[in-house]
């Protein structure tokens, strides 16, 4: 929750403020917010919980057997009301400047190519994500920044697309507050696709080589 939390307020407020100050913080201002808040909550909290703050990055790990399924529901719920918390007091401080960063896709997409960037954006996201936490080959200790870049990567091309959610909790707390449910289904089924195919992708990929799931499974975003 705390993870979750910090992502929405920082990566959503940092939306609020570009929008507000456009000469202080631009498209690749919020970009390293986002990247940056995801890769120091993963260092605070991968050891504690695993650092799930992205409700589709719990149900892929479920889906590849890394994390249990009677868990995803309380993970999921701790995600929705810290992201709904976060939000709130986004409200509080800076009113619903830019919808608190809504996530909605661009006019001249039609809603097959929105769908399409965000499965494919979630799925990076969860290939880099599975491939650092759960391949003892990988540079575990540097999981923050590997998952951290990735999100900004993701979020330099997709935001102006489709808003770059890759996370169905970061899209809920701002739609909650502010009203703005225009195709907010997209957010949750497409980031659970794309984060359980690039989940699948390198299970496949590593050969079949198998290995005990570890005891605090890193997630991210």
């Amino acid at each position: 929750m705390v993870g979750t939390f910090a992502l929405v307020f920082a990566g959503c407020g940092a939306i609020a403020v570009a929008s507000s100050q456009p000469d202080i913080m631009g498209h690749g201002g919020v970009c390293a917010v986002f990247g940056l808040v995801i890769m120091v909550m993963i260092f605070a909290t991968g050891h504690i919980s695993g650092a799930h703050f992205n409700p589709a990055v719990t149900v892929a790990f479920a889906v590849i057997r890394r994390f249990s399924w009677r868990e995803v529901p309380l993970y999921i719920a701790g995600q929705l009301l810290a992201a709904t918390a976060a939000a709130f007091l986004l409200r509080f401080v800076l009113g619903t400047e830019a919808n608190l960063g809504a996530t909605i896709t661009a006019p001249a997409l039609t809603l097959a190519q929105a769908v399409t960037v965000e499965v494919t954006l979630t799925a990076f996201l969860m290939f880099v994500i599975t491939g650092v936490a759960t391949d003892s080959r990988a540079e575990g200790h540097l999981a923050g920044l590997a998952i951290g870049g990735t999100v900004a990567f993701c979020a330099l091309m997709g935001g102006p697309l489709t808003g770059a959610s890759m996370n169905p909790a970061r899209s809920w707390g701002p739609a909650l507050v502010t009203s703005e449910w225009a195709q907010h289904w997209l957010y949750w089924v497409a980031p659970i696709v794309g984060a359980s195919a690039g989940a699948l992708l390198y299970q496949w990929i590593r050969c079949g080589r198998t290995e005990p799931p570890p005891s605090d499974t890193t997630g991210c975003c």
